[in-house]
């Protein structure tokens, strides 16, 4: 596991300028639920509709625009993690990553937007069923949790391998249950790092430019590190890279 995070600091730190440029759209991705007309918060460098106001306030209107900042917000999340992922695969396969990120990006992008859009897809299903069950915060806490663990994978598979859809969610399902550890691993500092920064955030700024500072911080530098690690641990499924 420390070779993973060897790897993954390294091509982080080589490739940090055009990282931080591609990490722009994740942070156009996470401002856009704005828009929506609904009441929204912010929480760990990410902002969130309130999703009880979604049963008592829906019109046609706010419908319309929920799901047009949902679309655009998630093509834009599929273009950074695209684009971060092929950085990771022309510094393991000694390619050009102008070439490299240029080739197929749009077949790409438009493979892990349908990924990221089932995700979301599900999360909507199980949030209305919870809602039903008086139990929505528990049911959707778990099971966006299981379904993103099945599909922590999927889009560097997409990228990577060049793998369809299904493959890529099955392929990604299965390593995860194989080999867990990286998913804990990501899981565990991903949540660490932004306490952390969140943390600090208040005790420098107070609580309500914090929020803006961590949703900055987390989407330039942290999220584009996670991205490279989901990455570079996709990777080291090949016997002779778990030895490098």
């Amino acid at each position: 596991m420390a070779s993973v995070l060897h790897d993954t600091w390294e091509t982080y730190t080589k490739n940090l300028g055009l990282i931080l440029l591609f990490s722009i759209p994740f942070i156009i991705a996470f401002l856009i639920p704005l828009l929506a007309p609904l009441p929204t918060f912010l929480t760990a460098g990410g902002i969130f509709l309130r999703s009880a106001s979604i049963f008592v306030n829906l019109n046609i209107l706010s419908v319309a625009v929920i799901i047009i900042s949902l679309f655009v917000s998630l093509l834009f999340l599929s273009f950074a993690f695209v684009a971060i992922s092929l950085i990771v695969k022309a510094t393991r396969t000694h390619t050009r990553t102008g070439k490299s990120v240029l080739k197929d990006i749009e077949k790409y992008i438009a493979k892990v937007f349908v990924v990221w859009l089932i995700f979301q897809f599900l999360l909507i299903v199980i949030n209305i069923v919870g809602y039903l069950l008086n139990i929505e915060a528990l049911l959707t806490a778990v099971g966006g949790f299981i379904i993103f663990s099945l599909i922590f994978y999927a889009p560097s598979a997409i990228v990577v391998d060049n793998k369809r859809i299904p493959r890529a969610i099955i392929d990604s399902a299965r390593l995860v249950v194989r080999e867990p550890q990286y998913f804990l691993m990501w899981l565990g500092m991903i949540t660490v790092i932004l306490s952390v920064i969140d943390f600090l955030a208040i005790g420098i700024t107070g609580t309500l430019a914090s929020r803006y500072i961590v949703l900055i911080i987390s989407s330039l530098f942290v999220l584009p590190y996670f991205v490279i690690f989901m990455a570079e641990a996709y990777m080291k499924r090949f016997p002779i890279l778990k030895r490098a």
